[in-house]
């Protein structure tokens, strides 16, 4: 059954009390008194005739936010109607670690543990599944009109809203029970320019992309301009650029010369709270501007597209390397070789550089360090004191450099995909120079901690070597201004199976909160923590993502949502939201 005749067919099972006043119930937990969003079993929940009249609105857009796995089960919930699709379920399981498989699904999220992961891929259509943390509907969105329409229609009956461009997402951002979700992600645009002349003083060459145009065809498509060009990205192919990763600041691999992503913007074009279209810019709407580069996903507005800085093509050459079981089974053989290789990393991007690095117990994959503007000869002789500190350590590794003539012939060779469907409580720190050149010994220790942080849980972490500040020493934009003096900011995780109790998850958040992210903390006390991946429950989260920028986010978000249409948890102005009932109801305190 197609999704269109599906979402026509399940319309008379919805809730369809009309209330009357869109006001969903109150509710109490402990001491504290909250009002909350409008839910399917409230009475302000839309009728069946409205989410129709919706979809007639959105010219059929509308659907039924189903997991990936719905698809294997002969029924969802208590909806009244089969899911199973025996070709369907065959193809999520066989992509279910594909990455652009899921982002190009409408709701699908690839870190699954905010779902709640309720309905996996199964062999037995007969095993229970439910949508868990998922939406109800899902409008996937191919207009702006058709954007402006599901904001109007959640501020205008108090839903939940949730933006989802790919659902590359660490922190349950793109995913929350209940809600009315906006899919950006077929918004694939992408335009370039040799010479700017909009607002601003830049006049160099730039490009407007698309909110759902990705980091790997994004590269694509700079690299096929004349002359090629390149763009201010992540290292990941599968992060939505112009969604989440520009609005929470942006690293990537040439972070450390031409600064984050959001130090490059040049306009925005989106949709606000009220369902306004509106330009944000230097000239127009400048505190909107300013607050949309790193002030938080899904905060101030829905982005529909960005223009951008776009730099010529440069040479690279990089270095990959390993230290594992295959090499030593010696703890502190392996430890202290993470340790002379993280010490340097004031060193590195002193030069210019990026590192991406992963590391759990007994393994540091090093993949790989990023030297822009250099040949082969030129990084080996940057990392040359990691070398002789190695191997006068006796430190066993194996290594190999390449040098390539541009950024995008380099990252599609030496970067490696991610494995997504992995189940983890994210957290994190960024380190600055000061604080590695002080107390780089403890910091080795509370990442090497962060793997084995409890008797009975493991992590990993994955590391990026990298200070926007080495190529832009001043932005004037959110972004945490310690970024400027950055060294390595590493995600640290907690990992689980996704299946485990409510309490259980809560002691996981604890390790991460109160084990792993105090030993970071104290190791880099002069440090920040970033918007995109970090943990939710953060102490003093507002001063740890923003430091002096929040006072002035904070007042923004008064002005530009002050109902509170959008929401995601630790950004500005969520100081009174909380999602209560176990994960479930978003409700504000009153």
């Amino acid at each position: 059954m197609g999704r269109a005749l599906l979402f026509v067919s399940l319309l008379s099972v919805v809730n369809c009390v009309v209330g009357t006043e869109w006001i969903g119930e109150v509710k109490k937990e402990g001491n504290v008194t909250y009002q909350c969003k409008c839910y399917s079993d409230n009475a302000c929940w839309p009728t069946g005739a409205e989410w129709t009249a919706l979809n007639s609105t959105v010219g059929g857009a509308l659907q039924l936010a189903l997991p990936p796995g719905a698809v294997c089960h002969n029924k969802v919930g208590n909806l009244s109607v089969s899911t199973f699709n025996a070709a369907a379920c065959a193809d999520v399981k066989a992509n279910w670690v594909n990455e652009q498989y899921l982002t190009d699904h409408p709701v699908a999220n690839l870190w699954p543990l905010y779902t709640n992961n309720t309905c996996l891929p199964s062999d037995d259509p007969n095993a229970p599944c439910t949508r868990g943390f998922y939406g109800s509907y899902v409008i996937v969105a191919k207009t702006k009109d058709q954007i402006k329409a599901g904001v109007d229609f959640a501020r205008e009956h108090n839903l939940r809203l949730i933006i989802r461009n790919t659902g590359h997402d660490f922190m349950g951002r793109s995913t929350g029970f209940g809600s009315l979700i906006i899919n950006t992600h077929s918004f694939k645009e992408a335009s370039f320019v040799k010479k700017y002349t909009g607002p601003g003083d830049w006049t160099g060459s730039a490009a407007t992309v698309g909110a759902g145009v990705q980091g790997r065809e994004l590269y694509r498509q700079a690299f096929a301009q004349s002359p090629k060009v390149v763009i201010v990205g992540g290292e990941c192919p599968t992060v939505g650029w112009a969604g989440g990763y520009i609005q929470g600041g942006g690293h990537g691999p040439l972070t450390s010369i031409y600064g984050m992503g959001a130090d490059n913007v040049l306009s925005f074009d989106a949709i606000t709270a009220k369902g306004e279209y509106v330009t944000a810019s230097a000239n127009e709407n400048p505190d909107l501007f300013w607050a949309l580069k790193g002030g938080g996903p899904s905060t101030f507005a829905v982005v529909t597209s960005i223009t951008v800085k776009t730099f010529p093509e440069v040479p690279v050459a990089g270095t990959i390397i390993n230290i594992n079981s295959t090499h030593t089974n010696d703890t502190a053989v392996f430890n202290e070789g993470f340790r002379i290789f993280h010490n340097l990393a004031n060193h590195y991007v002193d030069n210019g550089m990026f590192v991406y690095f992963e590391l759990s117990t007994g393994r540091l994959h090093i993949a790989p360090f990023v030297g822009p503007n250099m040949d082969e000869a030129k990084l080996k002789v940057v990392l040359k004191p990691l070398f002789d500190q190695l191997n006068a350590a006796k430190i066993p590794y194996d290594a190999y450099t390449r040098a390539f003539p541009t950024f995008f012939e380099f990252y599609i060779d030496m970067f490696e995909d991610e494995q997504p469907n992995q189940n983890s409580v994210v957290g994190g720190r960024l380190f600055v120079q000061k604080d590695v050149a002080a107390n780089g010994d403890k910091i080795a220790e509370a990442l090497l901690f962060a793997s084995a942080p409890t008797a009975d849980t493991f992590g990993f972490s994955v590391g990026h070597i990298v200070n926007p500040g080495h190529g832009v020493p001043v932005a004037d934009n959110a972004i945490h201004p310690k970024w400027r003096n950055a060294s390595s900011f590493v995600i640290t995780n907690v990992i689980m199976n996704g299946d485990e109790s409510w309490e259980v998850k809560q002691d996981r958040n604890n390790v991460q909160t109160n084990i792993v992210g105090k030993a970071l903390r104290a190791a880099g006390p002069n440090g920040a923590t970033y918007v995109n991946e970090g943990d939710l429950h953060e102490p003093n989260w507002q001063e740890s993502f923003w430091g002096s920028n929040y006072p002035k986010l904070l007042e923004l978000r008064k002005k530009w949502d002050p109902e509170g249409v959008f929401y995601t948890q630790t950004t500005p102005g969520t100081e009174d939201w909380s999602v209560i009932d176990y994960g479930t109801k978003l409700c504000k305190k009153v």
